[in-house]
């Protein structure tokens, strides 16, 4: 997390929630600064002047556990307002006398609540005294702890929004912080400024200046080299130390030959003339592509990419004196998929190359300043330091590239056969003014050859997938939907053109329950 010791916070203590940085987010929005702490970390914690409110996040575990997390008697001692939201709600309640207890309904997904009595948390939130928001629960807060007051209820939580008004003490068994939530944001405006009365002091230059700042202190006089990818992350993680470092820095380039169609010659073009970065290029694709043979398990793909990466950085980082960093475009989903941000109890999605697939003794130490940051967060940073439009509007693509994007065992032939669907699918969005609308879209290769017709004669060739997804964080996606004319044509311009396909089908999942990636 972006540490600042100089202005007005929040402090959020993580349980472990899929969902603790979307609230630091909301409040970032908010035009507030927050941190985010491990519950063990509570201790730590130096009274401030500057710590203008606490919040408490969700989280995995049970209240009813004997062995569950308990809230700090030093969280009291502060004497300032306090937010639970769903597990904290709970030990919120608890620690005040209130009883928890699991409930005979589980609720997962839209709820309605609604208001039983007025609170200055609900202000302006109930519309005609009933909202819909998202529940993610299996225990309830079953007895009201004494001093607080019941705000609002659904049909499963009897206690869905409880007050304290004279302590300043609120617990809410919904998730504001995520999209879901109607009016989610405003109760968390009400608790910033209407309880907490925080100042807005929190902007994207002064969140470029700590950035850098943050790394000059971690960094020192030493040297740092940059995974470099040619993507929106990378690409800002360049620029920021560029800002901090100078000459220092050294970006690497590696061509693992699971890049789009002519990317290498971008990413040099772009990087090298356009903002005069040292950059070294490694062409490492006969190895990545001899590494991954007859390797299905896709989390052996993410490990095996993960640490071809860190040797190849290692072996060339030898060549250049006091290099003892190495910096990631790693961002809050990356981590959240991967692990919990602070080593709270988090749920394990899937490894990623630069997270969970990294090996766990490197000679290098990380340098990770978008870490707690979102995908549409880092564009407008990318805006803040100038970054190339056309760098800065480019669609994610996953550090182990198109190795996830061909479930099964990867050949070169594959990789060919994608990069050539890929890039007839990228155009054609570009083309239809579509490419901007869409926050993430890709081809990839199923592991599924079916019969076809073309020219009369039978065809017995791959089935190539496309997916196009819409979302604000990459947290939670729906599918974009093209029209007919879209698919027909697209369609057809990857079986004419793309030897080793006779067959479009396109993906209309949503994230969740699918992630955006297929692997």
């Amino acid at each position: 997390m972006i540490k600042n010791k100089f202005i007005e916070k929040i402090i959020i203590i993580d349980y472990g929630s899929q969902f603790t940085q979307l609230i630091a987010r909301k409040i970032r929005e908010l035009g507030v600064y927050s941190e985010i702490i491990n519950f063990n970390q509570i201790e730590n914690l130096k009274k401030s002047h500057l710590i203008k409110g606490i919040i408490l996040s969700g989280g995995p575990l049970t209240i009813t556990n004997k062995n569950s997390s308990s809230l700090s008697s030093y969280i009291i001692k502060l004497n300032i307002p306090i937010l639970g939201i769903c597990y904290g709600h709970q030990i919120l309640a608890k620690k005040f006398g209130g009883k928890v207890k699991i409930s005979k309904k589980r609720e997962f997904g839209h709820a309605i609540v609604k208001s039983k009595s007025k609170s200055t948390i609900t202000k302006n939130f109930f519309k005609k005294k009933n909202n819909t928001v998202w529940m993610s629960h299996q225990d309830i807060v079953s007895k009201l702890p004494a001093g607080f007051k019941k705000i609002a209820s659904s049909n499963n939580s009897k206690y869905a929004i409880i007050a304290n008004e004279k302590r300043e003490y609120y617990g809410i068994q919904f998730h504001p912080e995520v999209s879901h939530t109607q009016n989610g944001k405003i109760l968390i405006k009400n608790f910033l400024f209407s309880i907490c009365k925080i100042k807005k002091t929190w902007n994207l230059k002064r969140q470029k200046e700590i950035l850098i700042l943050n790394i000059k202190e971690k960094v020192k006089n030493n040297k740092v080299i940059c995974a470099l990818s040619g993507g929106v992350d990378s690409s800002v993680v360049a620029l920021l130390l560029k800002k901090a470092i100078g000459n220092k820095l050294t970006c690497i380039f590696i061509n693992t030959g699971l890049l789009r169609k002519n990317e290498e010659h971008e990413v040099l073009k772009n990087f090298k003339k356009k903002l005069k970065l040292k950059i070294i290029y490694i062409d490492a694709s006969k190895i990545f592509t001899k590494r991954l043979k007859n390797i299905v398990n896709p989390e052996k793909k993410r490990k095996i990419i993960g640490k071809l990466f860190i040797q190849l950085f290692e072996k060339h980082a030898k060549k250049i004196r006091k290099v003892k960093f190495l910096a990631q475009g790693t961002l809050y989903p990356d981590l959240i998929e991967s692990k919990t941000v602070t080593g709270s109890p988090s749920s394990k999605i899937k490894s990623h190359h630069n997270v969970g697939g990294l090996p766990k003794k490197m000679n290098l130490s990380l340098v990770e300043p978008l870490s707690s940051l979102f995908k549409d967060e880092v564009r407008k940073l990318g805006q803040e330091l100038s970054l190339p439009k056309e760098l800065l509007l480019r669609h994610p693509f996953p550090g182990p590239g198109l190795a996830i994007r061909i479930p099964g065992k990867i050949t070169i032939e594959k990789i060919d056969i994608l990069k050539e669907a890929d890039f007839i699918f990228t155009n054609e969005l570009k083309k239809t003014r579509l490419y901007n609308k869409i926050w993430q879209a890709y081809a990839a290769l199923l592991p599924l050859k079916t019969v076809g017709v073309m020219g009369d004669k039978r065809t017995y060739e791959y089935t190539c997938l496309l997916r196009a997804v819409t979302s604000e964080d990459g947290m939670t996606a729906d599918f974009y939907s093209f029209d007919k004319n879209f698919f027909q044509n697209v369609s057809n311009k990857i079986i004419n053109s793309v030897n080793g396909i006779n067959r479009v089908v396109y993906d209309i999942t949503s994230k969740p329950p699918s992630t955006i990636e297929l692997e």
